[in-house]
């Protein structure tokens, strides 16, 4: 889990740099609301929409080699974006960074749920705390970098990544003694598919990710709006992430204990009113709740993961690819919407937009069925 979990850190490091770097991008190239949101697009459907498409590969051959190739490759995209001579080369390289984070989480998702045993979300959770340690770490080290010596500094993004692959190399033939063979597989499979229930948990997903991608996109620029420097943005942006690191890590087991649908549902009611005291209170009570947001949201990430993997047991790794791919694509799309939004009216608009999608994604929510109560039910009915 831990090999897992750094991997997961590497490629969310790179994924979690861009957002500190649009300040900077938007001065060096002259941008509005509307052309940064997009760079936040470009990253997002490159990451996550062709997800499902991973997850199918990897459920229908293996491809364990995508674990060192996808941290590499998102490293050294970013970091190239940094530096990059144009807007254009910027969009393409931030493509690229994109699907190497796109080619590890089906496969990393997989390998995780093979790990974690009979504890799925406790062990979702601790390789989903890689992750969002990685994003927060993308902003608290990309802006001294280019603080220290311009956007050339980005440059540096690519090292840890990439000496996380090599890690993962040396680590392959270790983590391919997880893969269980073809009866095991069999017997976690059992049961069937429930698309309806999966079609609903992706609604929540994509709706929470409307939210929690407007406030990454959005929070550092808001911050200057409000004439704070650029620094004091990212770090904001970096408590939100860390407490949602800490969130992931109580999260979890919770949702073992007292089970998934709960602790979904509770994060969903807090989390609009949260955003809420955010933009019309600010100041330290507003940073409070930006945490309190991060916990909430981030903190759920592994729980709909798990979820997902058990509405459908037969595909988990095309669920993990949906789960954490095409809904989140989703929520990124609607992010340029709310740059444009931002653009037409102002930025305060934009983020009462985010501060209400989690109202839709609570509809969702309330219909979803318990993830493991079919499972729960078969031993009674033999």
């Amino acid at each position: 889990m831990t090999l897992l979990a750094s991997g997961h850190l590497g490629t969310d490091f790179a994924n979690g740099a861009l957002p500190a770097l649009l300040p900077f991008l938007v001065d060096r190239f002259g941008l509005t609301y509307t052309l940064a949101a997009t760079l936040m697009l470009a990253s997002t459907v490159s990451s996550s929409v062709v997800q499902p498409l991973f997850g199918l590969w990897s459920d229908r051959r293996g491809a364990i080699w995508l674990l060192p190739a996808g941290v590499g490759l998102a490293g050294l995209g970013i970091a190239l974006a940094a530096d990059a001579p144009s807007y254009s080369s910027c969009l393409v390289l931030v493509v690229l960074s994109g699907i190497g984070v796109a080619a590890y989480h089906p496969e990393g998702s997989k390998f995780a749920a093979y790990a974690s045993g009979r504890r799925r979300a406790s062990g979702m959770s601790a390789f989903s705390v890689g992750g969002n340690v990685g994003f927060a770490l993308g902003p608290i080290v990309a802006t001294p970098l280019v603080l220290a010596f311009g956007l050339r500094g980005g440059l540096l993004l690519a090292l840890p990544c990439l000496a996380i692959a090599g890690g993962l190399v040396a680590g392959t033939r270790f983590l391919g003694t997880f893969v269980p063979d073809r009866e095991a597989r069999e017997r976690s499979g059992e049961g069937r598919d429930r698309h309806g229930a999966m079609a609903l948990l992706l609604g929540v997903i994509a709706f929470r990710s409307l939210a929690w991608l407007g406030l990454v996109t959005f929070v550092p620029l808001w911050e200057v709006s409000l004439g704070h420097s650029k620094a004091h943005g990212n770090r904001l942006l970096s408590l939100m992430l860390l407490a949602g690191a800490i969130g992931t890590v109580v999260a979890g087991p919770a949702a073992d204990r007292l089970g998934r649908r709960p602790i979904l549902i509770g994060s969903l009611v807090a989390t609009g009113p949260l955003i809420a005291v955010f933009i019309a209170v600010g100041g330290v009570p507003g940073a409070i709740a930006l945490m309190l947001v991060g916990a909430c949201v981030i903190g759920t990430f592994g729980v709909t993961m798990v979820m997902s993997q058990e509405y459908l047991p037969r595909h988990i790794g095309m669920a993990s690819g949906l789960s954490v791919g095409l809904s989140i694509g989703l929520g990124g799309i609607a992010a340029v919407a709310l740059g444009a939004l931002a653009d037409a009216v102002d930025l305060r608009a934009a983020l009462w937009v985010c501060a209400a999608a989690p109202l839709a994604a609570l509809a969702f929510g309330i219909l979803l069925p318990s993830s493991t109560e079919r499972r729960r039910l078969e031993p009674a009915v033999s």
